[in-house]
């Protein structure tokens, strides 16, 4: 190796040696920006990512253009599943009010999470979620596709705070017998 490719890599070494607070300096320095709030291993996979960019060129323009197209065709496109949840339910009188609230989200947005190691993906659609080329109603059934054990999908995905359930403790020791 030589030129370039020893340099990124030192740059990249550097990076695992940083504690958090210095990965999210190093963020501020580098774009002028807070971090998002995301975990320091994707951190630093985002920071040696604008390395690699940076001392070997970003994105070509056609494969600019091909991923813009494939973003394009991923909000047009309206998966079976969609389309079954949105027809006509027997029983249900048309005009009802849906039964649960909508998700306050915006379509296109997309939702990332680490999770053992991998980024998850979400892609917020216009009446639910896509994940791995498959659509579910709920991000709660996304996080469980994801992790097998219920959650709450807004908590998994960080868009709302965990709350610790208090309970009180007797007021006295208590007794074994």
């Amino acid at each position: 190796m030589n030129g370039p490719e020893v340099e990124i890599e030192l740059e990249i070494e550097a990076l695992e040696r940083l504690s958090t607070a210095l990965l999210r300096q190093r963020w501020r320095d580098r774009f002028g920006t807070e971090p998002p709030k995301i975990s320091p291993s994707l951190l630093r996979l985002a920071l040696a990512y604008d390395i690699q960019e940076r001392l070997l060129g970003g994105l070509t323009p056609p494969m600019k253009r091909e991923l813009r197209r494939i973003a394009e065709l991923s909000r047009r496109r309206r998966p079976r599943a969609m389309q079954l949840h949105e027809m006509e339910k027997p029983g249900v009188a048309k005009g009802e009010p849906p039964r649960r609230r909508p998700h306050p989200l915006s379509s296109g947005t997309w939702l990332l999470r680490e999770w053992n190691g991998m980024i998850e993906i979400v892609d917020v659609l216009p009446n639910g979620f896509g994940w791995r080329g498959r659509t579910f109603r709920s991000l709660s059934a996304v996080a469980f596709a994801i992790t097998g054990t219920n959650w709450s999908g807004m908590k998994f995905f960080g868009l709302e705070e965990h709350r610790r359930h208090h309970q009180p403790t007797p007021a006295g020791p208590r007794s074994l017998e």
